[in-house]
Formats: structure tokens, C-alpha cells, sequence
């Protein structure tokens, strides 16, 4: 197929990969692959021959250097220290358990050498927060086991890679044949040449940005330019020592306080989510169909050993002594796919062990595939199963995502949350961010629809969104993204004054914005104004002889109903377009003022 064709028909095949799992909340990798099987060998429309590895090999290796930079970028040490104890040890001896593991296990099935036998095991360390996510919010295990398992897979996602990493590049010394000594002597040098200019390069970088040498609308430019300059340039001083680089100074300027990293770190999700899309389809279309076939039954063995042997060995090496039951225990053990970083490493190092004389290192591509799409078909599928199963399955979610942390949201939070719906209030305002953590509110700083939400704001538990912002565009994005998880239904918002003034063709299709809250003419400003005045939430419990009528005509004038919680304990917000009518049993949820009128 022609290049100019090729190249559009491949942006066109990602793009509806990602949605596809989008839609049906899987991790995008499978479709990816999937897809590449199927133009590949599957119809011949991408033969091996017409991305021979010359051509390929350079382009995936600087892909990898982007995606590995953009996951380094992650990784802040404060982060890691604050998390669970548990998380700690499941990135450091847990790795080492898994790596030990599989090494051995690869070993004995393939025959393959002690050397490539280690580099897999290393390989297939990394889980990683692009098909953990994906499948967790599928699941909607416990709060507790999201967060062991959304932790471990952003922060053992730079560590895992850093260590296949260092593996990889004591086998290219080794094949030299050289004195051990002078195998540890080079080995060190190029693991210090790596080290040393990914610090110099975080450094120089973070520099330039944060003493204003580079305009801002040249940030993103500067630090890809710098990226792969720093790669290449690694490279040439030391043969291989570029992935150590790239890793390096990402981590670097992840923990630089002084240096805003979200603006690059978007600019590079987006990057690499077209790099990892192209490639994957490119790599999984140039597999041997026949060759992966041949080795599927060894495959499905070593599958079985590492979900089996090796994640219940390392869970329970993680827990030993911890305040975790045997049952989360198995649901640890059970979810663990592999994904992006395993399958672009895998590529980077086959052909060039193959140079060197590792004729089996043929099969690390096909080998690695076959273990993600196993564990991620196998894992997606069964997982929700497995949490209900275990009685670790979080029943239906109804907690509140607010967009908006205004004192007026911070008032219904804490009422909320005093009813035992759990509610996270996300802002771009840091002054509000900070009130809110000071009243004791969970909370996310940063825009709730952006990549890194999607990575690190915990929705476990949280089935709706009020839409209480006065950015009135960050209402209607956060209403758009949200709307596949939680459904139409439940995306709710609060009304600008600037709305009820708007003539028909300037406003916003009601199905994007979500349902109005609360009554006519009830606004954000309004709301606001209450609440800075003297405005107090008050819960009232109707009853057989305290009807809604005896409410309406005793309250009606100083309360503003906002939530009915019914017998059955499920919250229903007022609105002008739901019909609420409050029997005996329920709990109305309102705010009082004098100054209402």
C-alpha cells in the first residue's frame, strides 16, 4: 500500500480503536493490536517487507524515547512515599519477585539463553496505568484495591521500563565477549553516561523554562526537541544508553517544585497516545501470524504461570504483615494486564539482539504480544466477575463528581458527605482547592476531563456529576467526557445567570450540558450569594403526619430544595425538568436563607 494512503488509513484505524474503547471501557491496547493482526497478516495490507526494520527500527526507537519520557514525567518521589506501604513494596521486591519468576519460567519453556530469558522477565514487570484505568473503572472494585492497583501501575511503569532497561544493556555488553570486569566497567559507564546527561538535560531544560528563556507557546517544542536531542545524543557517547536518559530526565523534572510540569505532560500524553496507536497496529501487523501460532501453546503456559505463580507470589511477598485480607489478596493477585511500555521495549530490543547473535530474540515480540493480549482479554473479562465473587465489588455508585470547588459546593460536599455519599470536588482554582481540603473534602486540582485526570482522579464510588463551575465551558466538557461513565442521566448541571438571557441558537444542546439543578431561576450566582451570606444546609425527614405539602407550606419560602434521599437511601437532585415528589420516608436536603427572595 502506498505511504500516502497508508499513513491516513493507519491515523484513521487507531482513531477508531480508542474510541471503540472508549466506548465500551476496555483498554485501547487490545483493539490496537487486534487491528494490527488483522491488516497484517491477517489480510497482507501492511507486509513485513514494506517497513523492513532499517526503516522502522529508528522511528519506533525514538517513539519508545517519547513514550518513555512522557511515563518518567509521572513518577514524583513525594508521590511514592505517600502512598501505601504496600504500593512501595510492590515496585521494589514485588518487581524483583515477578522478575525472578518469569526469568525462570521463560527459561525452562522457550530454552531460550539465561540473557533473554532475564531481559523478558524484566519486560513483563511493568502492568501500567493505560490498561489498569481503563479496566478498573469497568470492574469498580473497592476503594481500597483501585488505588493499590491504579498506584502501582503509574509508579512501577518508569521503574519497570528503567530496569528492562539496564537489562538490555548488560546483554549488548556481554555479547562482546569481554573479561567480566570490563563487562561491569562498560556497563556502569553506560548506565553513568545515561544518568548523568539525563540529569544535565532535565536540568538545562527546567532552567530555560523556569527563568523565561523560551516563550511559552514554545514550551512543548522545546522540551520534544530536547527530548530526542538528549536521546541521540546519549546514544552517540554510549551505545544504548539513550532510554536511560530520557527516563532520567523525565523523573527529573517531575520532582523539580519550582517548574509547572502539566502543560508539557499533556502535550506529551497527546503525543505519545498517537505514537502508541500508530505503532502498536504497526508492530502487531508486522508478527509472524504462523511463527506466534507455532509458539501459542508455550505461550498459554507461561500465562498461566505468571497469573498464578508469579502475581500471587509477589502479592503475597507485597502484603506480608499488612492490614490485607485474603480475599483482596486474590483480587491483587487476579488483575494485573501488561501493556504499552512492554510491547514498544519489546521492539526497540529484538532486532538489535538479533545483530549481536541472540537468534531467539525473534520471539520477544510475538511473545510479549501474546502475554498482553492474554492478560487483557483474560483479566477484562473475568475481573468483575472475580471482585463480585470475592464480595469486593463496589455496589452501585452514588457519589458526586463537582466541578467547581466555590464555597457553595463546598457547603453541599460537606452535606453530602455527612449522608455517606462520597463526593470529590475538582477545580483549576487553586484558592478553591485549598479551602476545600481545608474543610476536610476529597478533592483534584486540574481540570477533571484532561489525560491526567483520567490517570489520577479516583472515581471509584461516584456515579454523578454536578456541573457547578463558573467556567461555563469546563461545565459542558466535564458533562461531555463524564457522560460514558456515568450516563446522561446522571450528569447534572447548575445555570449561569448569562444562560437565562441566551437566545435559542446560542445555547448548548441540553443532552451535552445535562439536567438543570434545583429550581427556576436558580443560579450559580445566586447560590453563591446565599451561601457567602447566611445561607445553612438543612436535612428535614418526612414522615406519615409531616408531609411534602405540610414542608412546602411551613419551608416554602426560605428553603431551597435541593436533593431528595428516598427510603431506599438512593439520592435524587431537584430540578425543573424531574418531577419530584417526596413521600413519607425521605430525607429532604436544602439550603436555608432569609434573603432566598
Amino acid at each position: 500500500m502506498n505511504a500516502a494512503i497508508l499513513i491516513p488509513v493507519l491515523l484513521t484505524i487507531a482513531m477508531a480503536c480508542q474510541w471503540i474503547a472508549w466506548r465500551v471501557k476496555l483498554p485501547a491496547i487490545l483493539f490496537l493490536l487486534l487491528s494490527g493482526l488483522f491488516i497484517g497478516p491477517g489480510l497482507g495490507l501492511i507486509p513485513a517487507e514494506a517497513l523492513p526494520g532499517s526503516t522502522l527500527l529508528p522511528l519506533v526507537s525514538l517513539a519508545v524515547a517519547i513514550i518513555l519520557f512522557e511515563g518518567s514525567l509521572t513518577l514524583e518521589t513525594s508521590e511514592i512515599l505517600e502512598v501505601r506501604k504496600i504500593v512501595q513494596r510492590m515496585i521494589t521486591i514485588g518487581a524483583l519477585v515477578t522478575w525472578l519468576v518469569v526469568s525462570c519460567a521463560t527459561y525452562l519453556i522457550f530454552d531460550f539463553s539465561w540473557q533473554i530469558s532475564t531481559l523478558f522477565g524484566a519486560i513483563v514487570i511493568v502492568t501500567g496505568p493505560t490498561v489498569i484505568v481503563p479496566m478498573l473503572r469497568s470492574v469498580r472494585p473497592t476503594a481500597k484495591i483501585a488505588n493499590i492497583l491504579r498506584w502501582e501501575g503509574i509508579a512501577i511503569d518508569p521503574i519497570g521500563a528503567l530496569m528492562a532497561v539496564l537489562t538490555y544493556e548488560f546483554i549488548l555488553l556481554s555479547a562482546e565477549q569481554l573479561a567480566i570486569s570490563n563487562i561491569f566497567l562498560l556497563f556502569f559507564q553506560t548506565v553513568f553516561t545515561g544518568i548523568a546527561i539525563g540529569i544535565f538535560s532535565g536540568w538545562l531544560l527546567g532552567y530555560l523554562l523556569t527563568r523565561n528563556f523560551i516563550p511559552e507557546y514554545l514550551h512543548n517544542f522545546a522540551t520534544l526537541s530536547a527530548v530526542l536531542l538528549s536521546f541521540s545524543g546519549s546514544n552517540y557517547l554510549a551505545h544504548e544508553s539513550g532510554l536511560i536518559t530520557v527516563t532520567v530526565m523525565g523523573m527529573w523534572l517531575a520532582n523539580r517544585t519550582e517548574l509547572d510540569i502539566h502543560p508539557i505532560l499533556n502535550f506529551k500524553e497527546n503525543l505519545s497516545l498517537l505514537l502508541i496507536s500508530m505503532l502498536f497496529i504497526v508492530l502487531a501487523a508486522r508478527i509472524d501470524l504462523k511463527q506466534l501460532m507455532d509458539i501459542s501453546g508455550s505461550v498459554i503456559l507461561l500465562l498461566l504461570i505468571l497469573q498464578f505463580v508469579a502475581r500471587p507470589l509477589k502479592i503475597l511477598v507485597s502484603t506480608f504483615g499488612l492490614d490485607v485480607s485474603w480475599k483482596e489478596r486474590a483480587l491483587l493477585s487476579w488483575i494485573a494486564p501488561r501493556g504499552i511500555v512492554a510491547a514498544a521495549i519489546s521492539a526497540v530490543f529484538s532486532d538489535n539482539l538479533i545483530a549481536v547473535g541472540y537468534e531467539e530474540a525473534k520471539l520477544l515480540v510475538p511473545l510479549t504480544f501474546g502475554i498482553i493480549i492474554g492478560t487483557v482479554v483474560s483479566q477484562s473479562f473475568t475481573a468483575g466477575y472475580v471482585a463480585r465473587l470475592l464480595g469486593l465489588a463496589s455496589p452501585s455508585p452514588s457519589g458526586f463528581l463537582i466541578v467547581g470547588a466555590n464555597r457553595f459546593a463546598r457547603i453541599l460536599a460537606k452535606e453530602l458527605t455527612a449522608h455517606g455519599f462520597r463526593c470529590v470536588l475538582a477545580d483549576t482554582n487553586s484558592d478553591n482547592i485549598k479551602d476545600a481540603r481545608m474543610a476536610g473534602l476529597e478533592t483534584y486540582y486540574g481540570n477533571p476531563a484532561s489525560e491526567h485526570a483520567d490517570l489520577h482522579l479516583d472515581i471509584t464510588g461516584i456515579g454523578h456529576l454536578l456541573a457547578m463551575s463558573h467556567q461555563r465551558h469546563l461545565n459542558i466538557v466535564s458533562a461531555i467526557h463524564f457522560r460514558s461513565d456515568f450516563g446522561s442521566q446522571n450528569i447534572f448541571r447548575l445555570s449561569n445567570t448569562s444562560e437565562l438571557n441566551e437566545k435559542e441558537q446560542h445555547k448548548t444542546g441540553s443532552g451535552y450540558e445535562g439536567v438543570p439543578l434545583f429550581g427556576e431561576g436558580i443560579t450559580y450566582s445566586k447560590l453563591n450569594a446565599l451561601a457567602f451570606r447566611d445561607a445553612e444546609m438543612k436535612s428535614t425527614k418526612l414522615t406519615e403526619e409531616f408531609s411534602w405539602e405540610n414542608f412546602l407550606d411551613m419551608y416554602g419560602e426560605n428553603r431551597i430544595p435541593l436533593f431528595e434521599i428516598d427510603a431506599k437511601g438512593k439520592i435524587h437532585p431537584f430540578s425543573t425538568e424531574l418531577e419530584l415528589k417526596p413521600a413519607a420516608g425521605s430525607t429532604v436536603l436544602t439550603l436555608e436563607s432569609e434573603k432566598i427572595n
